[in-house]
């Protein structure tokens, strides 16, 4: 008889051991527990922590409430201004309902990635290609609006949207890198011009100052001989201005009207008398010199 009691209290605890296993829980601090009892769901969402549930007639789902980040294979189509395009995204999304995550869809995820896809071909054939290459928060914000949607039905809520990578043709990476360098060779240009013409500016402006002070264009002169005599150079090239050929043209003009005056004055001054010289005797030829007598000596 106690023997038997003995047994039968050691099986009571044994099952009441094993009941507890049954219904005890631990749901974790970034999961929700939704319990349905014979298939219809029970109203309390079971927090983190330690939990029980009935065993046989409850059963326990736990959610994920956690950020998921999610890839969406490269879609290929054709944007509004007919260029072919391969483009992926990624979505980042969590549970807010964990409920509706598990009653309104059969697989949230799955869900979300479909409804991802066919909204990333949809927005590729309303942008145009310069938009999928600059104007990527927009397309994001538009995309995160698209899936958002009806995902808010599924107890999801959509974090964001990124457009990753987008893949071009070979002829059209060629075709842009050639407009590229145009558009630099361009602005090259237009800061080259913008540049001669400051620099014309103030070269004039420089003129103008020497020209009030002509020693200005001396010191400029030897300034940049001493310049380039800095450089080791065998052979010196000293630059004349034109300014200096000016300057000693027009002082050789000056030259001669200096001379014309003098020589007019000499012209007009009377000329000085001359003194009268008394006249040498003319000196007699040879046929009238008078013979000289010469002696013989014997």
């Amino acid at each position: 008889m106690v023997d038997a009691l003995v047994t039968l209290v050691v099986v009571v605890a044994c099952l009441g051991v094993l009941g507890l296993l049954a219904a005890a829980r631990v749901v974790k601090q970034y999961e929700r527990g939704v319990v349905f009892r014979l298939g219809r769901l029970r109203s309390d969402i079971r927090g983190p922590g330690f939990t029980m549930i009935a065993p046989v007639v409850d059963r326990l789902y736990k959610v994920n409430m956690q950020i998921v980040t999610m890839p969406v294979p490269a879609q290929e189509g054709i944007t509004r201004d007919n260029v072919t395009v391969r483009v992926d995204a990624v979505v980042y999304f969590k549970v807010v309902d964990p409920a509706d995550a598990l009653i309104a869809v059969e697989d949230y995820r799955f869900a979300v990635s479909q409804m991802a896809q066919t909204s990333l071909r949809s927005i590729i054939g309303k942008s145009d290609l310069d938009d999928l290459l600059s104007n990527r928060e927009k397309l994001n914000q538009g995309l995160e609006l698209m899936i958002d949607s009806p995902a808010v039905g599924w107890g999801v809520h959509i974090d964001r949207v990124e457009i990753k990578d987008v893949s071009l043709p070979e002829t059209m990476k060629r075709s842009m890198a050639r407009q590229a360098e145009a558009d630099r060779e361009r602005r090259a240009r237009v800061i080259n011009a913008d540049a001669e013409l400051q620099a014309s500016k103030k070269l004039a402006e420089a003129a103008a100052q020497m020209s009030d002070t002509p020693s200005a264009l001396q010191l400029r002169l030897l300034q940049t001989v001493m310049a380039v005599a800095a450089e080791k150079n065998s052979t010196l090239v000293l630059p004349i201005p034109v300014e200096l050929l000016r300057f000693l043209e027009k002082g050789q003009q000056e030259i001669p009207g200096r001379e014309a005056a003098p020589a007019a004055e000499r012209e007009a001054a009377p000329a000085p008398e001359q003194t009268a010289q008394p006249a040498r005797p003319a000196m007699p030829t040879l046929t009238e010199r008078e013979p000289e007598p010469h002696t013989v000596d014997r």
